[in-house]
C-alpha cells in the first residue's frame, strides 16, 4: 500500500502519468472510479481550494467525502508515542487512524506546522502518524509540503508552456506581513527540479534558504533530469530571461518561532513584489502563485490579472489531479 506523501516518494514518470490522468478527467470530470468509496478529509487548518476540490472531486466520481475538524465537533488529538495522556487531548491519532480505516477508503491530512520549533516541525508528526496508523492510503492535503499543488502546477505550466525540460523557473519569495509556511516553496523548488528545469531560487538573504532536506532532493532531482538548482540574492539576476516565475512568501527558518525578530528583515524587502517591471526582464514569462495571495503586497493588480497568469488554471487544477491521485491509490 502506497500513499501520497511527498512528491519525493515518486518517480517522475509516476507522476507525469498522474498528470496526464487529471488532464484526462479535466476533459471528462465524470465517472464511476470512487463509486462506493469514501475519503475522510481532516483539517486541522482552514481552507478554501483543497476542502472543495476533494469534496467535489469525490463526488464527481461516484464517491463520498467526509470533512472532520477540530472546530467541526472532532476529538482533539494526541500524536505522541507514550503519552500520558493528561491534557486536552480525548484521542490518540492511533485509535483515530483505525477507526477512520475501518470506515473509508482514503484519508487526507491538512495540519500546518505549530511554528515554534523547525527542529519538531520538521518531523511532520501528524502527517507520518497517520500514514503509520491507518490500514487505507494517506494523502497530504499540505503539511511542511503541499504535493497537490505540485502536480496542478505542472500540468498548468505543461498546458501553457508544453514540454518544461530545460525552462528557466524562477522561485521567488515575495513579502508578506506575516511569516508563512514554506510548505508551497519547497514543493515548488522539488517539482520544477524533477520535471527538469533549470531552477533559481531568489530570496532576500541566506536567512530565507529552505530547510537543506529539500534544497539537497532538489538539486538531486535536477541533476538526475538535466536541470539546475541555483540561488541568488539578486531580483535582476533572478527575473533575467525566466520563462516561468511562481511567488511565495515563507518564513526564515532561523527565526522560526520568534517572528518579532524576523520582521525588520523581512520589512526591509517589500520590493520583491512581483510586477510588470520585473516581469519585463524575463522571457515573457508565465507567472502563477498557489492562492490565497494578499495582491498588491506579493503581486500587483496588473501581473495577476494579466494574460500571463495561470493562478487559476493551476487552482481549477487542484479539482483534476486530485481525483487522479484518489484514482490511483484505489487502484493500487
Amino acid at each position: 500500500m502506497r500513499h501520497f506523501l511527498n512528491t519525493f516518494d515518486w518517480t517522475r514518470e509516476e507522476l507525469q502519468t498522474m498528470v496526464d490522468e487529471g488532464r484526462r478527467l479535466k476533459e471528462s470530470p465524470y465517472g464511476d472510479a470512487l463509486e462506493g468509496k469514501t475519503v475522510a478529509l481532516l483539517f486541522l487548518n482552514n481552507s478554501l481550494r483543497t476542502r472543495t476540490s476533494f469534496d467535489v472531486g469525490a463526488r464527481q466520481l461516484g464517491g463520498h467525502a467526509v470533512v472532520l475538524s477540530p472546530s467541526g465537533g472532532m476529538w482533539p488529538l494526541e500524536f505522541e508515542e507514550g503519552a500520558v495522556m493528561l491534557d486536552d487531548a480525548e484521542e490518540h491519532v492511533k485509535e483515530a487512524a483505525k477507526v477512520l480505516s475501518r470506515y473509508c477508503d482514503l484519508i487526507g491530512i491538512r495540519a500546518f506546522p505549530k511554528f515554534e520549533t523547525w527542529e519538531e516541525d520538521r518531523k511532520d508528526t501528524i502527517l507520518h502518524a497517520f500514514a503509520t496508523h491507518a490500514d487505507v492510503p494517506v494523502i497530504n492535503m499540505e503539511t511542511i509540503t503541499h504535493p497537490c499543488q505540485e502536480l496542478a502546477h505542472v500540468m498548468a505550466l505543461q498546458e501553457r508552456l508544453g514540454t518544461l525540460d530545460g525552462k528557466r523557473y524562477l522561485l521567488t519569495w515575495s513579502y508578506h506581513p506575516k511569516p508563512l509556511n514554506t510548505a508551497v516553496a519547497n514543493s515548488a523548488l522539488m517539482i520544477a527540479a524533477k520535471f527538469g528545469m533549470n531552477v533559481t531560487l531568489l530570496c532576500p538573504t541566506e536567512e530565507f534558504l529552505l530547510d537543506d532536506r529539500y534544497m539537497n532532493i532538489a538539486t538531486r532531482d535536477a541533476g538526475a533530469h538535466g536541470g539546475s538548482v541555483s540561488v541568488t540574492h539578486d531580483i535582476e539576476a533572478g527575473y533575467d530571461g525566466a520563462d516561468i516565475v511562481y511567488a511565495k512568501s515563507w518564513g526564515a527558518l532561523p527565526f522560526f518561532g520568534r517572528w518579532e525578530e524576523e520582521k525588520p528583515i523581512r520589512d526591509k524587502h517589500q520590493d520583491f513584489i512581483v510586477d510588470s517591471h520585473k516581469m519585463a526582464m524575463t522571457n515573457d514569462a508565465v507567472v502563477s502563485h498557489c492562492l490565497p495571495m494578499r495582491r498588491n503586497v506579493i503581486m500587483t493588480d496588473e501581473v495577476f490579472d494579466g494574460p500571463g497568469c495561470i493562478a487559476y488554471d493551476e487552482a481549477e487544477n487542484r479539482l483534476h489531479v486530485q481525483k487522479a491521485i484518489m484514482t490511483t491509490l484505489i487502484d493500487q
